[in-house]
C-alpha cells in the first residue's frame, strides 16, 4: 500500500520473455488451485497427522515472501509452537541447513522427519507441501507477467513489498533465531565474532560454520 501511495514505480520496457507454454486458462486454474488448497487443507488438518503436516507446511510456503529466512517464523509456528518439534531440534536443524548449499526451504525435509507422521514419508510430504504453493503461483503468474511489468502501479506495489521484506527478515533474525540461539554474553560474543569474520574479514562461509560449531561446543562444555 505504501508503494502504491508513493507511486515510485516505472513501467517496464523492452520485450519480455515469452511464456507460450502456459496459457491464461492454465494460469487461472493454478491460481484457483492455490487458493482452494490454502482454504481447504486447514479444514482437513484435524483428520490425521499427515493432513495436519501438509496443511501447516503448505500455509507456510503460501505466505512466505521475499526470502527463505522469512519462512522460519512460519515453520516455527507450524511445528514448534504446536509441540511437534522441540525448539532445540528446530534450531539445530536450521544451523545444519545454513551450513549446506541450497535453498532454506529444504529445511522442511529435516522437520518432516521429526514431526508426525515422521520418517522418510514425512520428509517427502513436508518438502512437497512447502514448495507446492510457490510452483502454483509461478504457473499462475507466467501468462500475465508481461502485462504486469508494463504497469507502473504494479511496479510501485512490488517495490513497496520488497522494502517490507527487509523488515520481515530483520524480525525473523531476532525471533526465532536470536531469541533461541543467544542465551547469554558468551553466545552473543561468538555470534559477533562469526559475523565479523564473515563480513569484515571475508572468511570462507565453511570456515565460519566450523568456527561457530567449535565455539558452541566449548561454550556448552564450560556451562
Amino acid at each position: 500500500l505504501a508503494g502504491l501511495a508513493l507511486n515510485a514505480g516505472t513501467a517496464g520496457d523492452g520485450p519480455a520473455p515469452a511464456f507460450d507454454g502456459v496459457s491464461r486458462g492454465a494460469g487461472l486454474v493454478a491460481l484457483g488451485l492455490f487458493a482452494a488448497l490454502f482454504v481447504l487443507l486447514p479444514l482437513a488438518a484435524s483428520t490425521g497427522a499427515a493432513p495436519a503436516m501438509v496443511a501447516g507446511f503448505y500455509q507456510s510456503g503460501a505466505l512466505v515472501f521475499g526470502g527463505g529466512h522469512v519462512v522460519l517464523p512460519l515453520l516455527d509456528a507450524a511445528v514448534v509452537q504446536t509441540g511437534q518439534v522441540s525448539a532445540d531440534a528446530f534450531l539445530a536443524g536450521y544451523g545444519a541447513a545454513q551450513a549446506l548449499p541450497g535453498p532454506l526451504f529444504t529445511f522442511a525435509a529435516y522437520l518432516g522427519v521429526l514431526a508426525p507422521p515422521a520418517g522418510v514419508g514425512g520428509a517427502v510430504l513436508a518438502l512437497a507441501a512447502l514448495f507446492l504453493p510457490g510452483f502454483l503461483l509461478l504457473v499462475a503468474a507466467l501468462p500475465f507477467w508481461d502485462a504486469l511489468r508494463r504497469r507502473a502501479r504494479a511496479q510501485s506495489a512490488m517495490q513497496g513489498a520488497n522494502a517490507a521484506v527487509v523488515g520481515i527478515l530483520a524480525a525473523a533474525l531476532y525471533d526465532p533465531v536470536f531469541t533461541s540461539a543467544v542465551g547469554g554474553m558468551g553466545d552473543f560474543a561468538l555470534a559477533a565474532v562469526c559475523a565479523v569474520a564473515l563480513v569484515a574479514w571475508k572468511a570462507p562461509a565453511l570456515a565460519v560454520v566450523v568456527l561457530g560449531a567449535a565455539g558452541g561446543m566449548l561454550l556448552a562444555l564450560a556451562a
